[in-house]
């Protein structure tokens, strides 16, 4: 079974305050879908494209799985905190298997 990613590529962060709320309130939701952060924002450097304030990856055990997560209610709710102080690109993608 092929993972599943969340990539959300961060333009602009009008409040952080907001974007720390929705953090803690989505953390522990995202990790009951079996979410594992492998990115949280940190050190950058931008060889090509856009500039991003911050980037966030999420791995899921599966692509249906991080769907899902995403299509909650739960989830919904928390990002309610943030979406209209917050520009972000956001997709879910389904991972590469070599095996």
């Amino acid at each position: 079974m092929k993972k599943g990613y969340w990539i959300s590529l961060y333009l602009d962060i009008k409040n952080h305050e907001n974007l720390k709320k929705y953090a803690e309130k989505v953390t522990p939701i995202i990790k009951g879908f079996g979410g594992i952060p492998l990115v949280r924002g940190g050190q950058h450097k931008t060889f090509n494209g856009d500039e991003f304030v911050r980037t966030v990856v999420w791995e899921f055990p599966s692509y249906e799985k991080a769907l899902e997560c995403h299509a909650s209610k739960e989830y919904q709710d928390g990002w309610d905190i943030a979406k209209n102080t917050t520009i972000r690109h956001m997709q879910v993608i389904e991972g590469f298997n070599t095996e």
